[in-house]
C-alpha cells in the first residue's frame, strides 16, 4: 500500500489531497479564512446558561454563540476557573501546574448552574467548526496534540491507543510516560507512539509544554473573546494524525510551504525527507498531474459509478445522508441472484467507506444494500464494511444490517461536508436546468468503450448529442485520439440532435445497436 498527498495553493487557500495506490481517499481544504477550526483555543466570556439544555451559549467571536454543554465541561472545570481567573489578572506566573491543587471533580450528573456563571470568563476549545446555522461546538476539557502524545491540563490520568497491538507494549509506554509527565498533567498515548524510544516521546511532550506555556502567556488581560492557541498549519496538522512508513511521496507546488513541510518531515521522521517534493506547476497543474481532478468530478456528484456496472446514488437531508446501492447492468451476467447481491454489496462498501471520508460526511448514514437472503452474506457484508472504515479517523458506529438491508452508521461530524460542484449548466436548455458535468459521461463512454474491445468488436460508432460529440472529437490529443492510442481502435463519433445530452449508444461495423 503506497499513499501520497499532494497539496496546491491557491490565493484563496490549501487542498490537500490524500491518495492509496493512487485513488484518492481524502480532500480536504484549508481556507485562509476559517478562524474557528477544530483544536484553536480561546479565552471567552459565559453569555448565558440554559438549564433546560443543561448547557451555556459562549461569545467566541463568531455571529452565532458556542454551545457548552455540561458533559463538555470537563471533571476539572472548577480547577480551569480558578486557573483563568488566577493568569488573566497576574496573580499567577507559574504555568507548570507542578505546585497549583486542584479542585474537586464536578458531579457528572450535575447542573449547568453549579458549574458556571453569566459573564463568567472560561478558556474553551473549538471541537466541531460552524456548520449550517449553529454556532462551533465547545468544550473547557482542553487537549494539546502531538505527534506521539495528548497532552491534557488539570489530570493526571495516562490512557493508551486502543489501536495498539499488544498489552506489553501498553504497559511499557505507560511506565515510559508515568517517569516523565508533569504534575497534573494527564496524556493519552497515540497509535504512532508504539515502539517510539522515550527520547522520541520527551522531544514531543517538551514541545507541548512550551506551546501551553506561549499560550498561558497570552492569557494576561486579555480582550474577550481572543484566539490564544491555534492549531499548527493544516499541512502539518495533517502529516501529524496520518503520516506512516506506507507513504511515499509528498508533492507540493508552493516553494515556501515545501520548506515548511521538508523541516517538519524531517523533526519527525529523518529518514522520510526526501520523499517530500516540490512540483513546478507552471505547465500542468498539480491536481491534473496527478489525476485529481478527474477523481474529483467523478467522485463528488449524486450518481458515484463503480467497477462492474454498479453505482450509488447519494442523497443529503438535513437529518441524515442516504445512500442507495443499485447493481446497474451487473444483475444481468451473474448465474445466482444471491451472488450478484454480495459482489455488489461488497464493492459497494468499500466505496461508500471512502465517500465518507472523501466528502467528510458526519451524523447519522443509512446505506440501503442490496437485500440478500443469506445472514452469512449479511455478516460478511458487516465485517468487509467494519474493516474498510478502520482506518477511518473519525468516531463512527456501524449498525449490523438489519431485515431490510439498511445499514446505519453515526459518524463523528467536526466540520462542514466537503461539497465540489459537479453539476453544470445544460448547454440545450438555455441556461435553465443543471445537469453533471461532461467529464462523467466521458468517463462512462470510456468504460463502455473498454467492455466493447473485450467482447471482440473492431470496427464501432458512438451517436451522441452534438456537444458530448464536439467534446469527444476536438483538440488534441482529443478523449478520441487517446482512445486510439490505448487500445488501437478508431472509434466514429456521429452526432445526434434528438439526443437528450446524456444519452448516448454504441453501434457495431454494421450499425446495429451494441448492447453492453
Amino acid at each position: 500500500m503506497n499513499k501520497e498527498l499532494i497539496i496546491r495553493t491557491s490565493s484563496s487557500g490549501v487542498d490537500f489531497a490524500l491518495l492509496k495506490d493512487g485513488r484518492l481517499i481524502e480532500l480536504q481544504q484549508d481556507e485562509d479564512d476559517n478562524k474557528f477550526a477544530v483544536g484553536d483555543i480561546f479565552t471567552a466570556k459565559i453569555r448565558k446558561t440554559v438549564p433546560g439544555l443543561n448547557a451555556a451559549f459562549v461569545n467566541v467571536g463568531y455571529e452565532k454563540d458556542g454551545f457548552l454543554h455540561y458533559h463538555d465541561l470537563g471533571p476539572q472545570v472548577g480547577s480551569l476557573l480558578k486557573f483563568v481567573k488566577q493568569v488573566t489578572t497576574g496573580k499567577l506566573k507559574d504555568f507548570s501546574l507542578k505546585n497549583f491543587p486542584l479542585e474537586k471533580d464536578i458531579d457528572k450528573n450535575g447542573t449547568v448552574n453549579d458549574a458556571l456563571k453569566s459573564n463568567q470568563s472560561i478558556l474553551v476549545q473549538v471541537v466541531k467548526e460552524p456548520i449550517s446555522t449553529k454556532g462551533p461546538r465547545i468544550s473547557s476539557e482542553l487537549s494539546l496534540a502531538g505527534r506521539y502524545i495528548v497532552l491534557v491540563p488539570f489530570s493526571n490520568r495516562i490512557s493508551v491507543s486502543t489501536k495498539i497491538g499488544t498489552k506489553e507494549e501498553k504497559e511499557r509506554l505507560k511506565r515510559l510516560v508515568k517517569s516523565i509527565k508533569p504534575n497534573n498533567f494527564g496524556v493519552i498515548i497515540r497509535t504512532v507512539a508504539e515502539g517510539k524510544k522515550v527520547a522520541d516521546i520527551h522531544t514531543d511532550l517538551q514541545n507541548l509544554m512550551d506551546r501551553w506555556t506561549a499560550m498561558c502567556k497570552k492569557m494576561y488581560r486579555p480582550n474577550y473573546p481572543t484566539k490564544v492557541l491555534g492549531e499548527m498549519n493544516k499541512a502539518s496538522s495533517i502529516l501529524r494524525d496520518v503520516f506512516n512508513d506506507s507513504f511515499t511521496s509528498i508533492c507540493v507546488d508552493d516553494e515556501t510551504l515545501h520548506t515548511q513541510i521538508k523541516d517538519y518531515v524531517g523533526e519527525i521522521a529523518p529518514e522520510k525527507e526526501s520523499i517530500v517534493k516540490y512540483y513546478d506547476s507552471s505547465k500542468v497543474p498539480i491536481f491534473e498531474k496527478f489525476g485529481i481532478e478527474r477523481q474529483i468530478k467523478t467522485s463528488f456528484g449524486k450518481t458515484v459509478s463503480m467497477s462492474k456496472g454498479a453505482y450509488l446514488i447519494i442523497e443529503h437531508t438535513e437529518a441524515m445522508h442516504v445512500i442507495d446501492v443499485n447493481s446497474g447492468n451487473r444483475s444481468n451476467k451473474s448465474k445466482s441472484q444471491e451472488g450478484t447481491a454480495l459482489e455488489v454489496n461488497m464493492i459497494s462498501a468499500t466505496e461508500v467507506a471512502r465517500q465518507l471520508r472523501l466528502r467528510d460526511m458526519g451524523g447519522i448514514i443509512v446505506v440501503d444494500f442490496i437485500d440478500m437472503g443469506k445472514a452469512e452474506n449479511r455478516r460478511k457484508l458487516f465485517d468487509h464494511l467494519r474493516d474498510e472504515m478502520s482506518d477511518d479517523r473519525a468516531k463512527h458506529k456501524i449498525l449490523p444490517p438489519s431485515k431490510f438491508g439498511l445499514i446505519q452508521i453515526t459518524r463523528q461530524r467536526t466540520r462542514p461536508e466537503t461539497n465540489i460542484k459537479t453539476r453544470e449548466v445544460n448547454p440545450s436548455n438555455n441556461g435553465g436546468e443543471e445537469i453533471e458535468a461532461p467529464i462523467i459521461i466521458v468517463e462512462k463512454i470510456k468504460t463502455d468503450l473498454q467492455k466493447a474491445i473485450k467482447k471482440g468488436h473492431k470496427k464501432m460508432s458512438i451517436t451522441a448529442h452534438p456537444f458530448i460529440a464536439a467534446y469527444l472529437t476536438r483538440g488534441f490529443p482529443s478523449p478520441r485520439a487517446n482512445w486510439f492510442f490505448d487500445h488501437k481502435r478508431w472509434v466514429k463519433v456521429l452526432p445526434r440532435d434528438a439526443y437528450t445530452y446524456l444519452e448516448y449508444h454504441f453501434h457495431d461495423k454494421d450499425g446495429k445497436l451494441m448492447k453492453l
